[in-house]
């Protein structure tokens, strides 16, 4: 059912975005990137309300119970999960570009098609099936969901264990997480071209044809366009043409080509540098002859300049979006921690959250750095070392801040269900875990799995798009969710669903955790373990 719902979801989603390319502009990959989040949240989404619908079948209730109790607990964190996700993914709007908008909203797309299937069209399926989910269980693998077996399972003694001992666990797992993100230092922002292509294409073969005949700054040259107000600043052109073959590390200079040969408006210059198109010397050179070759030589003249080309777009582009990149963490950091305030009720568990989660994204960045940068096993996937792509950290961080609160919001929705149940705050930590630990790492492998199948995509970006996604939720729900997050919470103890009353009396008031559960007010509590015979 989790697969069915995920497909079911995800050809509705790349439809909506077809559609949505009628009225502006998307990038071609958007579907791609759609696809890959849409096939990892529908399933994970779909995933923890079947287990949680298995988990109430088991405690006893009626199929139609166990729906309903499953949508009230399990679906209302999807709710809030999906929210968070379609923030973040929202937050790329602030970027100011088109097609990185265009990406934002094709996933967020992807992800509402998924939660909304997951919440309504879910329930109806299980609803038709009933007690006959379990009816082709497979052999040796089948184990019993209910509550009643979570505090005898290998999860709930493993947290006790951290609890136990929180500080080594949790200075442990922030040691492991700060020397994976330490690449993050030599960081470098590019774009990539066909010199990435894979060995043997012919757009590689060609690009490495080009650079042994011509040099390697042929793949890559700089454009130096110019508008000319009159005919007779030709002659600013023709000086700037001696500057540039004279400036450091030139290869080769075009000459100069006008629109017309009697009376020019407009005119351009081909600047070929000795060093690669994706080099740090080839950024330099670019800001240098900008600065220090085309600036001078036209200033006062009223001739206006202008200069693209690889590496020049490469240097504007990581500029643009370094510019923006504070105001986009700091929206979606800020809009998901008051999201998370309002359910949670406490200010430091979603404080802890969007630390972890950085934690955990800029771990996954460091091992990225080191694979398509510093080169450490990039022939294992099929890449040469290569920059950073540009908005990738964007594009990255939007997607997994959103994928990483998923967990947390699955996790600690239970532990506040079974805070408010016992208010003993180590008890529910510990049940917490033991009752969705499982689930969560059948996600995270799923989601993982899903993920790294994009290594094996020709394209460079896609590549690094579907490792980084793969290597950060794999961190995310091994060391954060299981390791870190327990820990913390062991040491905050009940400061954390600590709430300031002032501020407890402005926030709406959410459930997540569900309080009129069916089947309540009558009977046994359907939370609390039902023994067999009773």
């Amino acid at each position: 059912m989790p697969i069915f719902i995920a497909i079911f979801s995800i050809v509705i989603g790349i439809a909506l975005i077809g559609l949505l390319a009628n009225v502006m502009e998307v990038v071609s990959f958007t579907s791609l990137i759609a696809a890959m989040i849409g096939i990892g949240v529908g399933i994970d989404y779909a995933l923890f309300i079947v287990t949680r619908f298995r988990q109430q079948l088991h405690d006893g209730m009626s199929p139609e119970d166990a729906v309903a109790t499953a949508i009230t607990t399990s679906g209302r964190a999807v709710l809030f999960a999906g929210c968070t996700v379609v923030i973040a993914l929202m937050g790329m709007f602030l970027m100011g570009l088109a097609f990185v908008t265009s990406l934002g909203v094709g996933a967020a797309l992807a992800v509402l098609t998924t939660m909304v299937a997951s919440v309504t069209l879910l329930p109806a399926m299980l609803g038709f099936i009933g007690p006959n989910i379990d009816r082709f269980a497979l052999p040796g693998l089948h184990r019993t969901a209910g509550t009643a077996q979570t505090r005898g399972g290998f999860w709930f003694r493993w947290s006790r264990r951290i609890q136990r001992r929180p500080w080594p666990f949790a200075l442990g797992a922030l040691a492991l997480l700060l020397v994976l993100m330490s690449p993050l230092t030599s960081l470098r922002l590019g774009n990539p071209d066909a010199g990435n292509d894979p060995a043997g294409t012919t757009t590689r073969v060609a690009y490495d044809l080009l650079a042994k005949g011509f040099g390697a700054g042929y793949n890559g040259p700089l454009t130096v366009a110019a508008t000319l107000p009159h005919p007779s600043d030709l002659a600013v052109l023709q000086r700037l043409d001696v500057a540039l073959r004279g400036a450091t590390d030139v290869a080769a200079v075009g000459p100069v080509v006008t629109n017309s040969k009697t009376d020019p408006t407009a005119a351009v210059i081909t600047v070929t540098p000795k060093s690669a198109p994706q080099s740090a010397q080839t950024a330099s050179w670019v800001r240098y002859v900008r600065s220090d070759v085309i600036a001078p030589t036209v200033a006062g003249t009223g001739v206006v300049v202008h200069s693209g080309g690889s590496a020049a777009v490469s240097i504007d582009l990581t500029k643009k979006l370094s510019g923006r990149l504070p105001l986009f963490f700091g929206a979606v950091i800020a809009l998901s921690f008051l999201l998370l305030m309002t359910v949670f009720r406490s200010v430091l568990v979603p404080l802890k959250a969007a630390f972890m989660n950085l934690f955990s994204i800029g771990a996954s960045f460091g091992i990225l750095v080191a694979v398509f940068q510093w080169g450490w096993g990039a022939s294992l996937i099929g890449v040469a070392k290569q920059p950073i792509t540009a908005f990738s950290p964007m594009m990255l961080f939007a997607i997994l801040f959103g994928l990483s609160m998923d967990y947390e919001v699955f996790l600690l929705s239970r532990v506040k269900e079974e805070h408010d149940r016992t208010h003993d705050n180590g008890l529910a930590v510990a049940d917490g875990l033991a009752a969705t630990a499982r689930v969560i790492t059948a996600a995270a492998a799923i989601m993982v799995t899903v993920f790294l199948t994009f290594v094996f995509q020709p394209d460079a970006t896609a590549k690094l798009i579907g490792l980084g996604l793969a290597l950060a939720i794999l961190i995310d729900a091994s060391v954060v969710r299981m390791v870190l997050v327990p820990a913390t919470m062991e040491l905050l103890g009940e400061a954390n669903w600590w709430l300031p009353r002032w501020l407890d009396r402005l926030l709406p008031r959410l459930s997540v955790e569900g309080a009129d559960i069916p089947g309540a007010s009558v009977g046994p509590d359907p939370r609390e373990p039902v023994l067999a015979g009773h």
